[in-house]
């Protein structure tokens, strides 16, 4: 059966989603969730383990915390290029403060810290924090 894998966001379960229903609203198969957002979603270290792993689009994730403010003012340009880039790619948020062990298992010195994994690896990262076009740029390369 052709199609990309997907996580859902609720139930965690695998989905296979054909190519052409990725901006046509697809939905979890066991749930019925949308798979796909244009806004930042907020995970755990479970569910960000799991898709890296599992998931065909790629996945981009916000490291970030409450009390950090350059995490806060990239927030709106995250949500932005997550709009922008609905459909190519899955802009998730976590939460470094409400999962401490995401710096040791990903190795984050510093946030805000974005990591893009495909094909189930980390293909990227980059620190700091960056405005709309910049993240959209950084995510197509």
């Amino acid at each position: 059966m052709a199609g990309l894998k997907i996580t859902c966001f609720d139930c965690g379960q695998v989905n296979r989603v054909p190519q052409e229903k990725l901006g046509k609203g697809a939905k979890c198969g066991t749930c019925g969730t949308s798979l796909l957002s244009n806004k930042p979603k907020e995970v755990d270290m479970a569910w960000l383990t799991k898709a890296s792993r599992n998931d065909d689009l790629p996945l981009v994730v916000d490291f970030w915390a409450p009390w950090c403010g350059p995490c806060r003012s990239m927030a709106p340009e995250f949500a932005k290029a997550a709009s922008e880039l609905n459909g190519r790619a899955r802009l998730v948020k976590l939460n470094t403060e409400e999962h401490p062990k995401a710096s040791s298992k990903y190795n984050i010195r510093g946030i805000p810290m974005m990591a893009k994994f495909k094909g189930g690896r980390e293909a990227a990262r980059q620190a700091g924090a960056m405005p709309a076009a910049g993240i959209v740029n950084w995510v197509k390369s």
